[in-house]
């Protein structure tokens, strides 16, 4: 689980709670259905109109990724793909097969395979090439869906402040309607705002990192499973691979590896 993401949305939900408890009148004016109607149903209505189903129904999914860390550090990789290398200059690429078990990405998984089924560099870049663009072009998706919510959700509690606006023009002679008008009107501009710059806006940017980070290590696995095919000692496919490390990350990975050693 990314402990951040959830801190986040708990720590910015309870100081907003928070803040309306210590105002000493109770959380229940801050309750109105029809403004909850207005802004989250009207901002989920515009999204329908956006986008195609099938994008909104792997909206759950790609979410989740901002709560969920399942992309390995680019340590471990290395680390793996030296064992790999070992393994495949003493006993074959074919010897890798028993590997296999300890691999649970299923994008290095599939790499695997062709590799033990002989494919060649190019073949093997092309058929990972093409499921990176498809994981990319999810995840961009995912996160346009979620700037559309970030942009409805406040149009829309603005649409709810004007519905109240007239609501309470309409009936200044009768001083009992003017609170529910005036509710609505305040009400759909706060929901708006805190959907899109509590929940969207960061999850949005969660996703995008989330994305960066997974295709750069998958980028990784790649080029490791090509220098498997040209047959790289370990110390060699390790110092390959370590270029896709920032220079204080390689050194530590280093120091580690004489440790170990």
């Amino acid at each position: 689980m990314d402990i951040a993401t959830i801190i986040g949305l708990l720590a910015g939900s309870g100081l907003i709670l928070g803040s309306i408890l210590m105002g000493g009148g109770g959380i229940g004016p801050f309750i109105d259905i029809p403004s909850a109607m207005i802004t989250v149903g009207g901002a989920f209505s515009a999204l329908l109109i956006n986008f195609p189903m099938s994008n909104l129904l792997q909206l759950v999914g790609v979410v989740r990724k901002c709560f969920t860390t399942t992309v390995p550090s680019s340590e471990q990789v290395i680390a793996m793909f030296s064992r790999f290398a070992s393994v495949a200059r003493r006993d074959g690429l074919l010897a890798l097969e028993n590997e296999m078990d300890d691999v649970t990405d299923d994008f290095l998984r599939r790499g695997l395979e062709l590799v033990i089924g002989g494919g060649s560099k190019e073949e093997i870049s092309t058929v990972l090439e093409i499921e990176m663009d498809y994981i990319q072009q999810r995840h961009t998706t995912g996160k346009k869906i979620l700037d559309g919510l970030a942009a409805a959700a406040p149009a829309f509690g603005m649409i709810g402040t004007l519905i109240g606006l007239v609501q309470m023009l309409r009936t200044l002679d009768d001083p009992s309607q003017i609170g529910g008008g005036m509710a609505i009107a305040l009400l759909t501009t706060l929901y708006g705002a805190v959907v899109a710059n509590l929940f969207c806006l960061p999850l949005a940017g969660k996703l995008e990192s989330r994305n960066q980070e997974e295709m750069m290590v998958k980028d990784l696995m790649k080029t490791g499973l090509c220098l498997l095919i040209d047959g790289q000692a370990p110390s060699v496919l390790q110092e390959r691979l370590a270029a896709f490390l920032s220079a204080s990350r390689r050194n530590a990975t280093s120091t580690a590896t004489e440790t170990a050693a």
